[in-house]
């Protein structure tokens, strides 16, 4: 990276998100980091202001897709300098007792107006997005939304491929497994799947939110001359 760049962030409310905006804070490399939120997050404020380090929120409080959309492209026009995009924005749990289309609304709509907010502020060429493991654009769009399941893998992959056509110059997609770390993974599964990594396929190995944030932000540091995937090898390289 040849000079600073702002970081805008969407979904720092989530666990990977929260572990995002704190390494964010951490590397000190990115000035301002703005995070799109329907509430304010104390927490990091204070976190920020005691580093030193310029953080500052944009409330969306409907944070609907239009709204999101331009919020974004203003939050943008308002700072200084190259910016650099974060998504971790998703469905926490629940899925499976969502509608198709409701879990689009989130997972898809906003992500995509995200993306289209960058793109038209004229000064974002560079989105990294977190999706999952598995994300397939063709997998069934009936039975259980619940994660794991085709549904889930439907909406995920529809994200990825709204995100892409907003026309930004590289998307970095991150498809992490489970996740350890997140408030919606079941803690005895955090406990004993890591036992049996041996036997996983790599790319679907567990991952820590803190890995998943690492990773996202030295694609950052580094952009890539095109968009790519990033699985559970990837990301773990990029840790080192």
């Amino acid at each position: 990276m040849s000079s600073m760049q702002a970081a805008v962030v969407l979904g720092a409310s989530g666990s990977v998100g929260n572990a995002l905006v704190k390494e964010l804070i951490r590397n000190g490399s990115f000035k301002p980091i703005v995070t799109v939120v329907r509430r304010s997050q104390p927490d990091q404020v204070a976190m920020a202001r005691d580093a030193g380090v310029e953080l500052s929120e944009t409330i969306v409080p409907a944070l609907d897709p239009a709204g999101l959309e331009t919020a974004t492209t203003e939050a943008i026009r308002s700072l200084e300098g190259d910016v650099v995009g974060f998504s971790v924005l998703g469905v926490g749990a629940g899925t499976a007792k969502l509608t198709i289309d409701e879990h689009r609304a989130v997972d898809v709509q906003l992500n995509a107006a995200f993306a289209r907010g960058l793109k038209a502020s004229g000064r974002a060429k560079h989105l990294t997005f977190m999706s999952a493991a598995g994300a397939n654009p063709a997998a069934a769009a009936t039975g259980s939304g619940a994660a794991g399941m085709a549904r889930y893998a439907r909406v995920k992959g529809e994200a990825e491929e709204a995100v892409k056509k907003s026309g930004l110059a590289v998307v970095s997609t991150f498809r992490p497994g489970m996740i350890i770390g997140s408030q919606h993974t079941p803690w005895l599964l955090e406990k004993v799947l890591p036992a049996f990594s041996f036997v996983t396929p790599a790319k679907y190995r567990s991952i820590t939110v803190a890995q998943i944030a690492k990773a996202m932000i030295a694609t950052s540091l580094n952009t890539p001359a095109k968009s790519e995937v990033y699985y559970y090898p990837e990301m773990m390289a990029l840790n080192r």
